[in-house]
């Protein structure tokens, strides 16, 4: 697949390929670092005529350090290698009419940086491989001064909405990786902390094979982390600033050698969002309709800071042991003052006053891995080893009230808070068969201890001051335990890829009350099946398929069978007999090249059983419940695709659309029910260069409708773009983003149900204007992991 990817790259480079002669023969290799004897991934290969030096064709180096390239007329050649940060190196070869086996390559690493040498052209933003589509966030100016959720705008399968709330083929429910291992953040509060300009690149993976974990219904996104690709000291700085309460920063230091790395960075962000909200509610409760409309401005935002380091030791050949750590505090903020209007059937009385609301979430966190990698004298044959350790103090507490003047009229204030321990072990075993083949093995465990304090407290205006309801103050203890072994095979023969496997996971968890003693345990066995195919035509066409068995289990609060307070309007009720939800996913996709335009595209089916959906009621006036249950099963059928083509030599241009149909039924309340909408979301991102230095960026979003059970959530369209300017041969760049630039991004939601209707619409700041500065010291660039070819990153991915 990479190879497809390579021939993308050597045509923006100006690559011209011959026509292909009769009896033609092959020649190919393995490209491998001289001191390490690691592969060399997406290394360029390029073939020559030894008579004039007429380019014939070309290709990258597999995760392997692979390379293969066919079609060619016997006779006297010359290859070029290229790896940026390496030496080139010049091969001639003499081709018959058998196949030629070159062996392996060594490239050595350049000891200064060759200013003379130019060399132009940039890798593809989108890759695709067995397994995941891979994005290089380097190419996306217009998100380089925002967090992960902002990068996730830009590229296929994933929306965001005007919050920053990521989803990924139209779910919330994903998993997030941070260097392939996972993180004690919640999904979204990891996206919006890290900063753009620190990652690497992101892993989408939809269909995961056996080793990953199947939480989660739509898939994984892998956030990997920026690294330094050359010798000695490298480093990252950047700095922004926005209007309205908008500024941060971060850098990374890394010094690395052959026996020793060495790592250590920190991130500072303040994001804050002035806007508009309007709310319009009907509830009907014991015969009396109340109705109430309020609106006003509203301050959202969040602030963050985080520390990250890692130490890496080669004790002996073939042996990684790495130390890493992470911690930090992250904290969202929302204030409202709004006009709140209320009045109710029969009499229509108007009672207009003022409602202030202000919400609070956030905490801070420390994580710690080690990580011990092994690798055998044959190529690919490894043993990797790896413990993490994470501690996460997560406080949230809203406060509610409504004033007449200077008089307060009622209040709540609600909380919820309590610590979270979590330990995690894996190890992995890779034994490669034969050529193109190998099989994996291995074990991941988890323990994960917290504990959870509600509590509600009431404005008594006879007192004037806030009261305990001491039958809504809780202490829940969570303990939950989950085992998994798995196994897979991949292999080729001939034009046809594989990979399957087979994970099994026991997950025991226990809920405990602390106040009755009273107890809810969940003892589960899962089997996880997974399929993955592919097949090539010649050197640019490829079709791939997968199948995937993944589930999502009930969040501990959603099995509590108790009454909480969110918020001055809402009361959650957990339902303890919930049954996890089990997802059969399946695709079938190509990617070609056709007249200079790079095509892919994927049909996919996703079949939800056990759908748990979240369910309102009028629980008292102006007060909706939410509870949960297994509803019954969803559906989504859709196609995706994506075109990359130059319209001119300078003018870049990436077509991205995503259609789905989406259909729910079941029964809810007792009644059954069945609601679908076909949904859409289309963007072309354009990348405009001007000589060498300066690039401008423009991009354009439009996304459909949707519906849920109870909700249908309308669509926006909207339009990024950045202006970039490098100095100093690319080491300091400077770029103006404008976010939204005609003010086109709303968010509009309604819901309706038994005894109650409600509308909701915000507007957020814009366009959002941001200024940044990125300095790249010793050519600072994102590092590809050439141990283990697995997308981890040079310290053994510690864990964000």
């Amino acid at each position: 697949m990479r190879r497809n990817c390579g021939i993308v790259i050597l045509m923006a480079l100006g690559l011209t390929s011959r026509a292909v002669p009769q009896n033609p023969t092959s020649v190919s290799g393995r490209v491998l670092e001289f001191e390490t004897r690691q592969p060399l991934e997406y290394t360029n290969v390029v073939l020559f005529t030894a008579a004039d030096s007429a380019q014939i064709t070309g290709t990258v180096t597999t995760s392997e350090g692979r390379f293969e390239l066919s079609g060619i007329q016997p006779g006297e050649y010359y290859l070029r290698l290229l790896f940026l940060g390496f030496e080139p190196k010049h091969v001639d070869i003499v081709l018959g009419e058998s196949p030629e086996n070159l062996g392996d390559i060594l490239l050595s690493p350049t000891s200064v940086l060759l200013r003379g040498v130019v060399v132009e052209g940039e890798r593809p933003s989108l890759t695709y491989q067995i397994d995941k589509k891979v994005i290089d966030v380097g190419q996306l100016s217009t998100t380089i001064s925002g967090n992960a959720a902002e990068v996730l705008e830009n590229i296929p399968s994933v929306s965001v909405d005007i919050e920053g709330n990521v989803s990924l083929r139209g779910s919330s429910n994903f998993t997030v990786l941070i260097d392939g291992r996972p993180t004690i953040l919640d999904a979204q509060d990891v996206l919006q902390q890290i900063p753009a300009s620190s990652i690497g690149r992101i892993e989408l993976i939809t269909n995961p094979s056996a080793k990953y974990d199947p939480e989660g219904t739509a898939g994984i996104i892998n956030i990997v982390m920026a690294k330094q690709g050359r010798r000695g000291l490298g480093g990252l700085m950047t700095a922004n600033v926005g209007l309205n309460e908008k500024y941060g920063g971060d850098f990374l230091l890394e010094y690395r050698n052959p026996g020793f790395s060495a790592l250590f960075g920190a991130d500072h962000n303040n994001r804050f969002f002035p806007g508009t909200d309007l709310d319009e509610n009907s509830y009907t409760y014991q015969g009396t309709t109340t109705y109430s409309r309020t609106r006003g401005e509203t301050r959202r935002g969040r602030l963050s800071w985080g520390l990250r380091g890692a130490v890496e030791f080669v004790p002996g050949a073939g042996n990684f042991l790495t130390l890493g750590f992470r911690h930090g505090q992250r904290e969202y903020q929302q204030n409202s003052v709004l006009r709140h209007d209320q009045w109710s059937e029969p009499t229509l009385q108007h009672s207009i006053n003022t409602n202030t609301i202000h919400r609070q979430r956030g905490g801070d966190f420390t994580s710690v891995n080690l990580n011990y990698l092994h690798k055998f004298n044959t190529n690919g044959h490894e043993l990797n080893a790896d413990l993490q350790l994470g501690f996460d103090n997560s406080d949230e507490f809203t406060i509610s009230e409504l004033h007449d003047g200077p008089k307060t009229l009622n209040g709540r204030r609600t909380t919820e808070a309590g610590p979270e321990t979590e330990f995690e072990g894996k190890i992995e075993y890779v034994l490669p068969i034969r050529e193109g083949h190998r099989f994996e093995a291995g074990y991941q465990g988890e323990s994960e201890l917290s504990e959870e304090n509600t509590g509600l407290r009431e404005y008594d205006t006879v007192s004037g001051s806030y009261q305990t309801l001491s039958q809504y103050t809780r202490k829940v203890i969570y303990d939950e335990n989950e085992h998994a072994v798995y196994s897979l095979y991949a292999g080729e023969i001939g034009a046809l890829g594989f990979q399957g496997g087979i994970r099994a996971e026991y997950t025991l968890r226990n809920i405990r009350l602390n106040e009755t003693g009273e107890k809810f345990l969940v003892d589960r066995l899962d089997y996880f099946p997974t399929l993955h195919a592919s097949y090539k035509f010649g050197k640019v066409h490829q079709l791939l398929a997968s199948y995937t068995r993944r589930i999502d289990r009930p969040r501990g609060w959603e099995l509590e069978p108790f009454e909480t307070w969110t918020d001055a309007n809402n009361v959650r009720r957990g339902n303890p007999s919930l049954i996890p939800e089990y997802i059969d996913s399946y695709e079938i996709g190509g990617q070609t090249v056709l007249g200079g335009v790079a095509v892919s595209g994927e049909l996919y089916r996703k079949v939800t059983h056990n759908k748990i959906e979240h369910i309102r009621t009028v629980y008292a006036q102006d007060v909706t419940l939410r509870t949960m249950d297994n509803v019954g099963k969803d559906y989504s059928l859709g196609t995706e695709f994506l075109a990359n083509f130059d319209l001119m030599k300078s003018w870049n241009v990436n077509l991205i659309g995503n259609l789905y149909h989406y259909a729910i039924e079941g029964v809810i309340l007792g009644e059954e029910f069945s609601r679908s909408s076909f949904n859409w979301t289309a963007r072309m991102n354009n990348s405009l260069k001007f000589g060498n230095t300066t690039q401008l960026q423009l991009n354009g979003r439009l996304h459909s409708p949707t519906v849920s059970s109870q909700g249908r959530r309308e669509g926006y369209v909207s339009v990024d773009l950045a202006l970039r300017q490098d100095f100093l041969d690319k080491q300091l760049s400077v770029i103006l983003q404008v976010r939204d630039v005609f003010d086109t991004r709303k968010r509009e939601f309604s819901s309706n149900g038994p005894g109650f209707s409600t509308y909701s619409f915000s507007d957020r700041e814009s366009p959002v204007i941001m200024l940044t500065v990125r300095y790249s010291l010793n050519n600072f660039r994102e590092h590809e992991d050439q141990r283990n070819g697995e997308g981890e990153g040079e310290f053994g991915g510690e864990e964000f």
